[in-house]
C-alpha cells in the first residue's frame, strides 16, 4: 500500500482532515495504527485548547428503545450552528444517546459527584474490607480503585464506549473535536425506563 492509500485509509477511519492524516502518516513512516494513536493523542491536545471556548448551539436529541421501554433526552452543544448540523455531530449524538440508554450513567462527569456521595461510598468500601487483615496503605489503595470503578460506572465521560471498549465516551468526544475543529459539551441527559 502506498503513501496516498494509508492517507485515504486513515482519513476514512478517522474523519481527520486530509493534512493532519498525512502529516501523521509522515511522522509515522506510514504505519496506519501508530498514526491513528497520534492523531487520538493530538485530538486531547486540541481539545484541551477548545474546552475553554462557550458552546451556546447545539441540539436536543431524542432516542425511544425499540421496546418502548427506555428513552433518553440528550442536550449536547457546540460553538456553531454549522457544526450543530453536521452529520458527524448528529452521530455523535446518537453514540451519546445509546450509551445512555444501555449504561444509564447517573452524572456527566466525575467532578459532579457530589463529595457526599464520594465518603459514603468510601465508608461502604472500608466496611467491607475492614476484616481483611490488609495494610492501612493497601486498604487505601483499593478504596482509590473503588472509587475509580464508582466512577467508570456512573459517570459517562468515564464509562467505556459500549461499541469500542478502548475507548471511553471523553475519547469518543474529543475525536468529535478534533474533526470538528470546535468545542463540544454535554450539557445534560435524563434516562427513563419503565
Amino acid at each position: 500500500m502506498d503513501n496516498i492509500d494509508k492517507i485515504k485509509k486513515l482519513r476514512e477511519e478517522t474523519g481527520i482532515s486530509l493534512m493532519e492524516c498525512k502529516k501523521a502518516c509522515e511522522e509515522t513512516s506510514g504505519d496506519i495504527e501508530a498514526a491513528k494513536e497520534l492523531l487520538r493523542k493530538r485530538g486531547k491536545m486540541i481539545a484541551a485548547k477548545r474546552s475553554e471556548r462557550q458552546t451556546k448551539e447545539g441540539v436536543v436529541s431524542s432516542y425511544i428503545h425499540q421496546n418502548n421501554k427506555i428513552g433518553v433526552l440528550l442536550d449536547i452543544r457546540c460553538e456553531s450552528d454549522f457544526v450543530a448540523k453536521s452529520d458527524d455531530f448528529k452521530n455523535l449524538s446518537r453514540e451519546i444517546l445509546l450509551q445512555v440508554a444501555a449504561m444509564d450513567p447517573v452524572y456527566i462527569k466525575e467532578e459532579d459527584v457530589p463529595d457526599e456521595v464520594i465518603q459514603k461510598e468510601k465508608e461502604i468500601f472500608i466496611e467491607q474490607i475492614k476484616d481483611s487483615g490488609k495494610p492501612v496503605d493497601i486498604i487505601q489503595k483499593i478504596i482509590e480503585g473503588k472509587i475509580k470503578g464508582y466512577f467508570k460506572d456512573n459517570c459517562l465521560l468515564s464509562q467505556l464506549w459500549i461499541k469500542d471498549e478502548t475507548k471511553t465516551i471523553l475519547d469518543l468526544v474529543n475525536e468529535n473535536i478534533a474533526k470538528t475543529g470546535e468545542n463540544i459539551s454535554i450539557n445534560r441527559f435524563t434516562r427513563y425506563s419503565l
